[in-house]
């Protein structure tokens, strides 16, 4: 019971101080935006998204074709193991020529997938690097025209801050409430 009269009391203080402070008769105007509702309807956002879209269904057609690849080679492998190894237990193989042939043969395939996989692994990461660039590369006019616009708006209407309902950041704040400097030279 205390600790919730102590909250109350300087909840009130606070609320008091504010009032009372020459910064709360300015009024601070603050403004938020959904970002992800103005990227929807925003035509040069969609049609990046479309652009990126295209290229993401090339690289997943180009994965898909290698992964098929890799699929086929390995029944192949497998098929090869299984004769290897029957040849093997029914005394077909005589010769330690033959079973080093054999072996190499069977290594080498086996090897050829492991490449394949390695190399499906990497483009994968190319992949998604290159996707990620190029998102970066096809928003960038997109997000500034976006911010631009933000703060032509938010200083129409004499808004001090916006925010993005999205992911909670600030997209626009008035330099007279920045105090970046102030802090810095307390810190000294």
């Amino acid at each position: 019971m205390k600790t919730s009269y102590v909250k109350y009391f300087l909840m009130i203080v606070a609320i008091l101080t504010i009032f009372f402070s020459g910064e709360a008769q300015s009024q601070i105007k603050i403004g938020y935006v959904d970002s992800e509702t103005i990227l929807k309807q925003l035509p040069e956002a969609q049609k990046v998204q479309t652009e990126l879209e295209g290229l993401q269904k090339l690289y997943l057609d180009t994965i898909q074709t290698r992964e098929t690849d890799i699929k086929s080679k390995a029944e192949i492998f497998k098929s090869q193991y299984e004769d290897a190894q029957k040849k093997v237990e029914s005394g077909a193989i005589q010769s330690d020529a033959e079973m080093k042939s054999l072996q190499e043969q069977i290594g080498g395939l086996q090897q050829e997938i492991q490449t394949l996989g390695e190399g499906l692994d990497a483009y994968k990461q190319t992949v998604q690097n290159n996707l990620l660039q190029r998102q970066s590369e096809l928003f960038k006019p997109v997000k500034e025209k976006i911010t631009k616009t933000i703060e032509d708006v938010a200083k129409s209407m004499k808004i001090n801050f916006v925010f993005d309902k999205a992911d909670g950041t600030m997209i626009y704040g008035d330099k007279d409430f920045d105090i970046t400097f102030k802090v810095l030279d307390k810190l000294k």
